[in-house]
């Protein structure tokens, strides 16, 4: 049998809630740019401690451990209490530039990977030793004045429409000799097509190693240059380990942009290889970042691979996607 219960102890009928006549119309605010209009903004925090702070400048929790809720616009604005996570942490160029950015309205070219060396370089990301020439005597002459080119060398026909190498056979490994660099700058120079526009031949040191990243830059119409890492190579894309920072970035930054990647093994002792040296690859990162926060037009930079050699990084490939504008 049952038992019936006790007066006071069954169970009131729950009555609806009416909803908040405020909740509907706050849910859809969100801060507004310098020119008026609404924009998201998403704040967020990876492994370690908030990009672009010190350790002991984070933000704390306050009292009440409130939570940052979908539909309570408070804390986005900054009002009453300090919440977790304060959207002032994050620079936001949209929010700087008073709208989106107009890199995104114009059209875009593709620098060769010449050129795209010789940018990032020149902002201290390091790139293997390389020459250039629009013909083979071209090409011999300045590997013969250039003591940095060493042999084995590799070499690429290179040109501003000219994106993917391999796949067109366009890349010679191993030159062991001048000789041989000759026959190669002339057979590479022999496969060029109308289509593909100026071209020359670029020759660099061979490089090798067995661990391989990949870094890049991407200018997000939301939120501005964005700055990336991971494992690199033929692999990047189906191991898919990469950690995004908000450009510019700091040291600190770099460093736990290292540290959010899943694959840790490789950057200690490898087959013989030395440890990592995550300064010098901080040092890269960082020097990247300035790329894409100094460089006019910039709208993407892929640095795939750079190859750890001795535990330092070297950039062999680069490619950078600038706004056009009249005089290129």
């Amino acid at each position: 049998p049952t038992r019936s219960p006790r007066p006071g102890q069954g169970r009131r009928p729950q009555t609806p809630r009416p909803p908040h006549p405020q909740r509907r119309r706050r849910s859809c605010r969100f801060p507004r740019t310098a020119d008026g209009r609404e924009s998201p903004v998403i704040a967020f925090r990876l492994r370690g401690h908030w990009p672009g702070t010190a350790r002991g400048d984070r933000p704390r929790r306050n009292p009440r451990r409130r939570s940052l809720r979908r539909n309570d616009d408070r804390a986005l604005r900054g009002a009453g209490r300090p919440a977790i996570h304060r959207a002032a942490r994050i620079p936001c160029r949209l929010a700087r530039a008073g709208g989106a950015r107009g890199t995104t309205l114009g059209v875009s070219i593709t620098l060769s990977e010449a050129e795209s060396r010789r940018v990032v370089s020149g902002y201290g990301v390091p790139v293997s030793p390389f020459v250039t020439g629009t013909s083979t005597a071209e090409v011999l002459a300045a590997v013969e004045t250039d003591a940095s080119v060493t042999f084995p060398v590799v070499a690429k026909l290179c040109g501003r429409a000219i994106a993917h190498k391999t796949e067109r056979g366009l890349v010679r490994l191993r030159i062991a000799d001048t000789d041989a660099l000759a026959a190669a700058c002339d057979e590479l120079l022999g496969k060029a097509v109308p289509e593909d526009g100026k071209v020359e031949v670029l020759v660099s040191t061979m490089v090798d190693g067995n661990r391989e990243l990949i870094a890049g830059l991407n200018d997000d119409p939301q939120f501005g240059m964005t700055v990336m890492v991971g494992i690199g190579g033929i692999l990047a894309e189906a191991i898919r380990d990469v950690s995004f920072r908000l450009a510019p970035i700091t040291e600190v930054d770099a460093a736990e942009m290292l540290d959010d990647l899943d694959t840790q093994r490789l950057f200690g002792e490898f087959r013989g290889e030395p440890e990592a040296d995550r300064a010098a690859i901080v040092e890269a990162l960082v020097a990247l970042a300035r790329v894409g926060a100094e460089e006019p037009g910039l709208r993407s930079a892929d640095l795939n691979p750079l190859i750890l050699v001795d535990g330092k990084p070297i950039a062999v490939d680069a490619l950078l996607e600038i706004e056009e504008d009249d005089d290129a």
